[in-house]
């Protein structure tokens, strides 16, 4: 009866313990991802002080922002082949699934686009870069083109190369992550958490901005 009695109680405190264990879990989960964001921010700021401008979203075939970021902004010049899905490129919280062996899971994006749509490659207001129609080439995005860096965001949360405000997100792979937050780092290389909500279906000015390196609404790029 004794023995039973204690049963009894260890699990009762189980049953107590484990939703704060569970809690306290998800907490440093989410305190790690901004330390990954924070970091990503870091290199970031190197690239634009050695550049002056943004990493291209493509530079060819072989090399996107996440390569220009491993090598020159964070100095590894050979990068492992799945270097995005681990270190820094990893958020804890992220589960992911892939197709094939050779997919390659991404747990953060690049601002490429802002508000304006994907395939617009001459007059997005995102980091993509440049495009010149006659060299089929890309230029990058100066810093001093991003009015408020301090109000632009540069790399969130997404589950691919791309952080885009569109009706492809997958609110509930995102909301699984930290609870209907998203982090997120900005031009100047600080860290925010806002809502889903904020990010990515608010339409008041203070929140589209955050996405155009003119630091305007453009409201007319929503979908009706």
């Amino acid at each position: 009866m004794e023995l039973l009695v204690c049963i009894a109680i260890i699990a009762i405190l189980a049953a107590l313990l484990l939703p704060a264990f569970s809690q306290a879990k998800k907490k440093a989960q989410r305190i790690q991802c901004v330390g990954n964001l924070h970091q990503l921010g870091i290199g970031l700021q190197v690239i634009l002080s050695n550049d002056h401008g943004y990493p291209l979203y493509i530079e060819n075939r072989f090399s996107s922002w996440i390569n220009q970021m491993e090598i020159e902004g964070f100095g590894i010049l050979k990068p492992e082949e799945f270097f995005p899905e681990a270190g820094v490129w990893r958020c804890p919280s992220a589960i992911f699934h892939k197709s094939s062996a050779e997919e390659i899971s991404m747990s953060y994006g690049y601002n490429t686009f802002g508000l304006l749509p994907v395939g617009n490659r001459t007059n997005n207001l995102g980091l993509h870069g440049h495009y010149d129609v006659q060299s089929n080439t890309h230029s990058p995005v100066k810093d001093s083109e991003v009015v408020a860096p301090s109000d632009m965001m540069a790399i969130g949360e997404s589950d691919g190369i791309n952080f885009m405000r569109d009706e492809s997100y997958d609110f509930y792979r995102l909301n699984l992550r930290h609870q209907n937050q998203a982090n997120v780092v900005f031009c100047d290389g600080h860290v925010e958490s806002p809502t889903l909500k904020f990010l990515f279906e608010d339409s008041r000015a203070e929140a589209l901005r955050r996405w155009n390196r003119d630091h305007q609404p453009h409201r007319e790029r929503l979908a009706p």
